[in-house]
């Protein structure tokens, strides 16, 4: 079944759009806010744990930035146009990588340092036609979880191969899987930089990764960065059409422009590599691709409401808002759901898309049990409601795909 990430994000109230906004430039609705913070800390993590320091770069930049670094060049005809400001030209930044390779430049560097990974969730603005817009997968306001890797040579094949493993075990937590992965390479007539070695040795070190990986893929001409080549690993909705979550690349052009070493152990200077690398891309399109493969029923840890609690009647409400002041304590994202919004059916189904439904009957909210429904249809016998929160809460911070599995 295919299912309308913009039908759905308006149904369930999680984003929507208004012409006074703008085309292109959703906002989102406290549920939706939910389910984007949620992945946003998600992918924060993942990198803290594997050794990325996080930086705030501001989303303008100077003209002479995006002239130094190519995209001015080569990227001009999706960049918003420049603001004059006291005799200076500022652009919204359409890449976050000329600032992440100005904060590299900041400070002087040891090979001891290297690899250096610094990553940003931030924003970036593409001034995309308002014909291709649509929903949050074409949005000229993006939020990119973005990170370059500046290493030496010898280290960019470990790197772009553990930032594919990290890609792979992000979209197991998501409950997404890869279309298939693409190899992005130049095409005739493209606006590239010019530095035929440069791609050559950067495709090379590319295809080495993909075949060590074991990752079946297919390269394209046309699809490169302007800077350099790079994996693409691409998606696929329910209509069959493809787009680009997550990528991998490789960049000798940038340090060259900016200038960019370390000093190595000879005590010279040498020239970094720089690797860009996104694990889910622009949060809005991993969004719109997570409601559309998973019709608005998203892995627990991303629900904007985990647990549901449905007291039969008034009796229970007392009890019902104790197991949901305990879910808070825990972190749980809980919701009381009272006999005044309908029958007891009438409510189950209201919450299909809750992960888990707690129900509390007379004998429940005597012996604190809980008897619970879970999303996929199976009903548990009464349990003691700190089982459950145990069991819930346990799956839910390991990011499982599973609703009641060995947690």
């Amino acid at each position: 079944m295919h299912h309308d990430h913009r039908r759905l994000g308006r149904e369930l109230g999680l984003f929507d759009t208004d012409p006074l906004i703008g085309a292109g430039l959703p906002y989102w609705l406290p549920d939706g806010a939910v389910v984007r913070h949620t992945l946003e800390e998600y992918v924060r993590e993942v990198e803290r744990r594997a050794g990325y320091r996080h930086v705030y770069s501001p989303v303008l930049g100077k003209r002479e930035l995006y002239e130094i670094s190519g995209h001015w060049d080569h990227y001009s005809d999706d960049m918003f146009p420049p603001m004059e400001l006291g005799g200076e030209q500022v652009v919204l930044r359409p890449s976050l990588c000329p600032h992440h390779a100005v904060i590299y430049r900041s400070r002087a560097h040891s090979y001891r340092e290297l690899p250096l990974r610094m990553a940003e969730l931030g924003g970036m603005y593409r001034s995309e036609l308002s014909g291709v817009l649509g929903g949050l997968t074409r949005v000229r306001a993006i939020q990119l979880n973005d990170a370059h890797i500046f290493c030496a040579l010898d280290q960019v094949a470990e790197e772009a191969a553990a930032a594919l493993g990290l890609i792979g075990r992000a979209y197991e937590a998501m409950g997404i899987a890869p279309a298939r992965y693409r190899l992005s390479l130049p095409g005739p007539g493209g606006k590239y930089v010019a530095a035929p070695e440069l791609w050559e040795r950067s495709t090379a070190l590319l295809r080495d990764v993909l075949d060590a990986s074991g990752l079946a893929y297919e390269a394209a001409e046309g699809e490169a960065a302007f800077y350099g080549p790079k994996i693409d690993v691409q998606i696929a909705d329910g209509a069959g059409r493809e787009s680009t979550l997550s990528t991998v690349q490789i960049d000798f052009h940038q340090p060259e422009r900016f200038g960019l070493h370390y000093i190595g152990a000879d005590g010279a200077k040498h020239r970094p590599v720089m690797i860009h690398r996104s694990v889910v891309g622009s949060v809005e399109r991993a969004v719109a691709h997570l409601l559309e493969q998973h019709g608005g029923a998203f892995p627990a840890w991303l629900a904007p409401v985990q647990l549901v609690v449905l007291p039969i009647s008034e009796s229970e409400l007392s009890a019902a808002d104790a197991l949901a002041a305990r879910c808070a304590e825990r972190g749980l994202r809980a919701e009381v759901v009272g006999p005044e919004r309908g029958t007891l059916g009438a409510r189950v189904r209201e919450a299909r898309l809750v992960p888990y439904q707690a129900v509390i009957g007379p004998r429940e909210a005597t012996d604190d049990l809980v008897a619970l429904r879970l999303r996929d249809g199976r009903r548990l016998d009464a349990l003691p409601s700190g089982e459950v929160l145990d069991r819930a809460e346990a799956l839910i911070r390991a990011h499982s795909s599973e609703l009641w599995g060995t947690p």
